[in-house]
């Protein structure tokens, strides 16, 4: 009895490999970035304490200001389409997967295939999809006699960031439509069955039933979105460059904080660690206090219902 209690006491000491790794990796790296935000730096060697100067600078100094908010507005963009294109369709093709269709299990595994693959070749592929001289899309365009719809998608600041966004979603549409198959496949069919018996049919029955029914993965799904969309990089990267070509007119606030803390901000490649580290802390605050904010209406929306 007393060697079964104590090994009952060593299994609390199992979460501390893990507690170590997260903060190392996590904890540390967020308190160094707020660390670093207070500081002067030469480069990359650190000079006196200044306080919140670095983030008077990011918001009232230009060229920081003005591209912090351009950033800032691609972002808020970004959000937005992919919710309504990316979330919007995912939910349409899990709604249609959740009625058992044929060749459903097929569907699921072509729709997730994409995310199988890495972001860097997402955007290579793509990046030639999209070449406005020899690219398939205004090859296919030109092919159906639709040439006035042939364009540079990348090289145009009115197309480039959509296009992008576009692409992010086709990637990250598989993931999306997998958690709303499973918030649909989680609501009893009793419930289902009964309102169809009370006389509730098609748009009536997805309104008023499904769709309330489906919250914690529409929930779940706004979070992801925002928080990926807030920290989109690697596509970016991998498309237009760590200058959000062509005319800052992709970037966004990950691109412009690998800038200011690796160099090549507003065409110098001046590397500027303060502003960098208040750019991230800036960064995270948006997204853990917009997330937070967000799960907590959603959840309270969730019990109300």
């Amino acid at each position: 009895m007393q060697t079964k209690s104590k090994g009952n006491w060593l299994i609390h000491l199992f979460p501390i490999p893990a507690l170590i790794v997260y903060v190392l990796f996590v904890i540390y790296p967020i308190f160094s970035a707020f660390t670093y935000s207070l500081y002067d730096w030469n480069g990359i060697a650190k000079g006196e304490f200044i306080g919140l100067e670095n983030f008077v600078t990011l918001f009232q100094v230009e060229p920081f200001n003005e591209m912090f908010w351009n950033a800032f507005s691609h972002n808020v963009i970004y959000f937005i389409v992919e919710m309504i294109v990316q979330n919007g369709f995912a939910f349409i093709l899990a709604y249609i997967l959740y009625q058992k269709i044929r060749g459903g299990e097929f569907l699921k595994i072509a729709y997730f295939l994409p995310r199988l693959l890495s972001v860097i070749i997402v955007g290579f592929l793509w990046k030639l999809i999209l070449n406005p001289n020899f690219g398939a899309l205004n090859v296919f365009l030109t092919k159906l006699g639709m040439e006035e719809w042939a364009q540079p998608w990348l090289g145009d600041p009115d197309t480039a960031l959509i296009s992008i966004i576009l692409v992010n979603s086709w990637f990250g549409m598989g993931f999306a439509v997998l958690i709303f198959l499973a918030g649909l496949q989680s609501i009893p069919e009793e419930v289902v069955e009964a309102a169809r018996m009370d006389g509730a049919s098609g748009l009536r029955l997805l309104w008023k039933i499904i769709l309330p029914m489906c919250m914690p993965a529409i929930t779940i799904m706004t979070v992801l979105t925002f928080i990926q969309a807030f920290e989109a990089f690697e596509l970016v990267y991998a498309m237009q460059g760590s200058k959000g070509e062509p005319f800052y007119s992709t970037d966004t606030m990950a691109v412009y904080f690998y800038r200011l803390a690796f160099g090549g901000s507003g065409g110098t490649d001046t590397v500027a660690i303060g502003l960098g580290s208040a750019l991230a802390v800036v960064l995270f605050f948006i997204v853990a206090s917009m997330s937070a904010v967000s799960l907590y209406f959603m959840r309270k929306k969730e019990v109300q219902q």
